[in-house]
């Protein structure tokens, strides 16, 4: 297996942590979150965020100041050292989704999560549920699936989500920064790469023996694969992340398997698992030995999307 090693979040994000947020030169502002019109009159100041790769959102904008406590960032999630350092005294509220309980003890104002990221449809935590004890809501772009029609996923959403908290925290300026300077590195990386007319078939593989967990066309992997050049085997099944036969796998003989690490199965175990499998051996990724660990939050959507993205980049490259 070959190991590649890029540098985290970059310096970028780094230095706009020590820019100080300024507030209300822009409110009363109307955001998109999925299918619902959101309006701020003034910034959050007591926000909580759901799961690791949504909390690195607030703190890569620096918004830690303005944030109460984070849930859901447990076991194999862990925060990125490089943002870490930047939580200061901020608490841990729940190690689980929080309860809506945890939220009012917490006077929270702002919740940020997505839906299955915190969010559930028909659950006790939704916008609508919130909405009731003055805690307003934004949603995670890419989890807009669950909840209404859309397009496929793309690095954009990530963008977008920046974007948006940057109107709603009134630091519209330190999200454009931080936005170019994730675009310049993609293009930095692409920038070598020899552009090839067909493709390189990927597949993602999270997790399941008997039949495979993986990203479909709705979810954050196949849009990083597609930025880095590459195209996910299984983009046309109508659903974010999806449960499929490994006959579909076969057929359709992935150049590369990218593995999700996370759980109690490690990255290890899930390629010995494929190697040893003799219904793969004829499989182009396992013969040639391709294959690229992904930790959960350079899966999901967030900031780590980046430098996810130059790894399969290089992966690609190597081919």
């Amino acid at each position: 297996m070959k190991k590649i090693l890029i540098s985290a979040i970059g310096f970028m994000a780094m230095n706009l942590l020590q820019i100080p947020a300024v507030f209300g030169a822009d409110f009363p502002v109307t955001i998109k979150s999925c299918d619902r019109d959101v309006t701020f009159t003034k910034a959050p100041s007591r926000a909580v965020s759901n799961d690791v790769n949504i909390t690195e959102l607030m703190l890569a904008l620096g918004l830690h100041d303005n944030m109460v406590g984070y849930t859901g960032v447990s076991g194999w999630r862990n925060l990125s050292p490089e943002l870490v350092e930047n939580l200061g005294e901020l608490p841990q509220l729940s190690a689980h989704y929080p309860t809506r309980e945890i939220l009012l003890n917490a006077d929270a104002d702002f919740y940020f999560a997505g839906w299955n990221y915190g969010l559930k449809v028909g659950g006790d935590i939704t916008p609508q549920s919130l909405e009731k004890f003055g805690i307003q809501t934004y949603e995670l772009s890419e989890s807009c699936i669950h909840v209404m029609q859309r397009s496929q996923v793309s690095i954009e959403d990530v963008y977008n989500d920046l974007r948006n908290l940057g109107k709603i925290f009134g630091v519209n300026e330190r999200a454009e920064k931080l936005i170019a300077d994730y675009k310049r590195q993609i293009n930095n990386a692409l920038a070598s790469v020899t552009k090839s007319k067909t493709p390189t078939r990927v597949f993602v593989y999270d997790s399941g023996e008997d039949k495979p967990f993986t990203a479909a066309k709705f979810a954050m992997p196949t849009a990083m694969i597609e930025a880095a050049g590459g195209r996910n085997i299984i983009d046309d099944v109508e659903k974010s992340w999806a449960t499929i036969g490994w006959e579909v796998v076969v057929e359709r003989n992935p150049e590369l398997v990218v593995i999700i690490n996370y759980g109690d199965v490690t990255a290890e175990q899930k390629i010995t698992f494929m190697k040893n499998n003799p219904a793969f051996k004829a499989m182009d990724a396992v013969k040639n030995n391709q294959f690229l660990v992904l930790e959960y939050d350079e899966a999901t959507p967030g900031p780590r999307n980046i430098t996810a993205i130059q790894k399969l980049i290089k992966a690609l490259n190597e081919l």
